[in-house]
């Protein structure tokens, strides 16, 4: 046997007896309940302000958990608020943040042409300690700051019952 194809074949056999022998990953999940009060708390928080507003929760995957439409709200709220929420937590990074990075010049900019990816302020990461469960995404306000606000009111109607 060739003395290359034996080595790939010894160390193909040692990560796969790695992987084999590794624990399960633990993942946290954001139950559907909480999901559907951030959302909740989200577009009341902006129906104070005069905002008709959508917000949509996703987990660490970016599947939708919650969506909230709020009355009035226009029917591409419901994208725009679950584009940001993926963008956030696919990119583990609030919207706010990556709105600057996003920029014509900016390093990530090529990766907004991805399907769902939104570099708009109004998604908020969701975190348990340093682990990104989840995100929320706002949309609807006369402005992503304000969306940025309203979504940041859902997470913190939550925020001390994540466990």
């Amino acid at each position: 046997m060739n003395r290359s194809i034996a080595i790939a074949l010894l160390a193909t056999t040692a990560a796969l007896t790695t992987a084999a022998s590794a624990q399960t990953l633990v993942t946290h999940r954001i139950p559907a309940a909480l999901a559907t009060e951030a959302a909740s708390e989200a577009v009341a928080s902006c129906a104070k302000g005069g905002y008709t507003e959508t917000a949509v929760v996703v987990d660490a995957d970016g599947a939708t958990i919650a969506a909230v439409r709020g009355d009035g709200a226009g029917i591409h709220t419901l994208d725009s608020a679950h584009d940001k929420a993926y963008s956030a937590v696919t990119f583990k990074s609030d919207t706010m943040a990556l709105a600057d990075r996003g920029k014509a010049d900016g390093p990530i900019t090529a990766l907004g042409k991805l399907p769902h990816v939104l570099f708009f302020p109004g998604g908020v990461v969701i975190k348990l300690d340093n682990e990104t469960i989840g995100a929320i995404g706002a949309a609807g306000a006369p402005g992503g700051n304000l969306d940025d606000g309203c979504a940041k009111a859902g997470l913190d109607k939550i925020r001390d019952r994540l466990k």
